[in-house]
């Protein structure tokens, strides 16, 4: 039996399969795929410049779910279901080691190839992605010029605005040390969430003594070791932006203007969680 007629006869033997869907909606409708297979549109004639799409906004739509899950854990944290908070984390460093994946199908295109189409980019560029922008602010990280890229959109500004002036996953862990009977610096505590946060005494006595004492605070320690796997997964995911971008472009200025793999080397010094990092010494 070749494997054609094999699959014939199983198909044909699943007398329970939907076959009409005159009046039913269809897995390509739920999951609105002409629109999502329609957004591919080359500005070029080149064969790669699908991938380089294609890459880019499976990355995209991967974000959005970072973004959905990642915030959800803030109000999960705010309210006090850390077991709840602890499932939504754990699949935000899942679906971060998927988008790293990413880059590993990116660098199959090579520096001759890209050239065909860079220049159909004009100055777009991955530096302007707004969901990365709300990853970044989720976590903590505020720069006030980044805002000034969306102005060009009202409702998104507004919607980034919020988000920058808003707590992030750090501010709501902290206030979550607070909660349990630590001594946190009123400052800290009351501090201006556009600003960036810097490393306080108070919060890494307070997490020190947490990682000295697991079995009583059982919850903040899988908290803490929650934000280092998202920490440590997001800088593993900006290296191989790096060094795919240095794979194909060498250190060429960006398309959006940065200084491209010099720019991506800074951000790597970025620390999200300061104190979850320096106790590591003390203990």
């Amino acid at each position: 039996m070749t494997k054609e007629s094999y699959s014939t006869k199983t198909t044909a033997n699943e007398k329970g399969i939907h076959t009409d869907f005159i009046n039913n909606m269809t897995y390509g409708e739920y999951l609105k795929l002409d629109q999502i297979l329609s957004g591919q549109e080359r500005l070029s004639d080149h064969h790669d410049e699908m991938l380089f799409i294609v890459i880019h906004q499976v990355s995209e739509l991967w974000m959005k779910l970072i973004l959905h899950e990642t915030n959800a854990a803030i109000h999960s944290i705010q309210s006090g279901d850390m077991q709840t908070s602890f499932k939504q984390l754990a699949r935000v460093s899942k679906i971060q080691s998927q988008i790293i994946q990413a880059w590993d199908v990116l660098s199959t295109l090579t520096p001759a190839e890209y050239m065909e189409f860079r220049d159909s980019l004009g100055q777009a560029s991955g530096f302007q992605s707004y969901q990365y922008r709300l990853i970044e602010f989720a976590l903590g990280y505020k720069t006030p010029h980044i805002l000034k890229i969306y102005e060009k959109d009202a409702e998104l500004h507004k919607q980034l605005k919020e988000a920058y002036e808003g707590p992030g996953l750090y501010d709501v862990a902290i206030d979550a040390l607070a909660e349990a009977g630590f001594k946190i610096n009123p400052e800290v505590l009351n501090r201006d969430y556009s600003k960036p946060y810097e490393e306080d005494d108070s919060v890494r006595a307070a997490w020190l003594t947490v990682y000295r004492d697991v079995e009583n605070y059982w919850d903040l320690y899988q908290l803490a070791e929650k934000l280092v796997d998202i920490e440590d997964w997001l800088q593993q995911w900006r290296f191989r932006h790096m060094k795919t971008v240095e794979r194909i472009i060498g250190f060429k200025v960006g398309t959006g203007g940065s200084s491209g793999v010099n720019y991506l080397k800074k951000v790597l010094d970025q620390r999200f969680f300061p104190e979850l990092w320096s106790l590591r010494t003390e203990i």
